[in-house]
């Protein structure tokens, strides 16, 4: 992705409320339905659990507020259980080194 479009088009979402945000998400991923050159950059389960959790809320016609802290919410829940991962992972390592 060009640095210089990205970094413009970043200005202009910092102007908007999150209502509108979300239209500008709905557009995006309309756009990549139908024209996009290369698929998505695979995401994690957490990540794919957070992004249904958060499609389901605004289909349920919460407010945009509401669903942004509820999303924030399940993104801390998601950073501790990566946490949690990352170190189970990183003492099972330790223990088959020590056990070699």
């Amino acid at each position: 992705m060009n640095p210089y479009v990205r970094d413009r088009i970043n200005r202009k979402l910092e102007t908007l409320s999150d209502e509108r945000l979300y239209q500008v998400l709905d557009y995006v991923e309309f756009l990549e339905s139908k024209y996009a050159e290369k698929p998505a950059a695979v995401t994690n389960v957490f990540q794919k659990f957070t992004d249904g959790v958060e499609d389901t809320l605004r289909a349920g016609g919460l407010a945009a507020s509401t669903v942004t802290e509820a999303v924030g919410f399940l993104n801390k829940a998601m950073g501790v259980l990566n946490n949690v991962a990352q170190t189970t992972k990183t003492v099972a390592t330790d223990v088959v080194s020590t056990a070699r």
